[in-house]
């Protein structure tokens, strides 16, 4: 009696145990999905979001700071090797999850050329103009006020004049058209795409600043643009640093569509 009833608790136990480990296997398969589509979400929406968010914020706050506090010391010098290392850094530290954009101008070039989805355009450039109130706003905030308002708040207050206009558009498509080529280039396109990009794109920026920071004051980047002119009121000829920038994308994306892209870009002649 006691031999059945040992080989009864044998047979029953093992039968028990996979119960509950059945019901629990049954509640991670239920919730796994759940978890991992929360996780999918969030790293292909939120994050790069933020990223763009925090990215143009830390740029954008160290170029208005470059030319509040340089002044008329240095000429182009300052800003252009604070916005060039900024945003070389930025790209470095953030590139892997968003594309290291920090330009509504290099949202549009790389969505033209297929690097981006065009359902997060609106969203990184809408990050991209947020983050441009939030540095140029902590610019605001540290910077003496008497510097604050020679330099408009970093806003970009080179072109005067009517006679100013041209000159200062053509210097914006140009120097937007490279820099906007350095990234679809450097970082998309699979033929000439480089771990140096960061490097490449920084160093465009500070060239750029400094070829053309006297015709236009070299902005390339309508967020730039955007943010200190928003907190400093400063909006006189602010067009022209949207127009110019995207007028550039727009060509960066014929052009490697066209004729520099790879296989999977170009659409002729493949």
């Amino acid at each position: 009696m006691n031999t059945n009833e040992s080989k009864t608790q044998l047979k029953t136990e093992p039968s028990t145990w996979n119960t509950s480990s059945m019901s629990i296997t049954e509640s991670v398969v239920e919730e796994g999905p759940r978890v991992h589509r929360a996780v999918s979400v969030f790293q292909l929406y939120v994050q790069p979001w933020l990223a763009e968010l925090v990215g143009s914020a830390l740029f954008i706050f160290t170029g208005c700071m470059s030319v509040i506090e340089n002044g008329q010391d240095t000429g182009s010098l300052q800003p252009a090797l604070a916005h060039g290392l900024a945003l070389g850094i930025v790209i470095a530290l953030l590139g892997e999850i968003s594309g290291g954009h920090f330009n509504p101008a290099v949202s549009v070039s790389v969505c033209l050329v297929g690097g981006l989805n065009i359902i997060l355009l609106i969203p990184y450039i809408a990050a991209q103009l947020c983050g441009g109130l939030i540095g140029a706003s902590l610019a605001k905030v540290i910077s003496p006020p008497q510097n604050y308002f020679n330099t408009s708040g970093g806003a970009f207050n080179t072109v005067k004049d009517r006679a100013q206009l041209w000159p200062a558009i053509i210097a914006e498509v140009v120097m937007t058209l490279f820099l906007t080529l350095s990234v679809c280039m450097g970082a998309v396109n699979s033929k000439t795409r480089t771990f140096l990009a960061p490097f490449c794109i920084g160093l465009t920026v500070t060239a750029d600043v400094l070829a053309g920071g006297a015709i236009s004051g070299a902005c390339m980047n309508p967020a730039r643009a955007f943010g200190p002119a928003a907190v400093a009121h400063y909006w006189t000829y602010h067009w022209i640093y949207w127009v110019g920038p995207m007028i550039g994308a727009l060509l960066t994306g014929t052009l490697i569509r066209l004729m520099l892209g790879d296989e999977r870009i170009r659409l002729l002649l493949k």
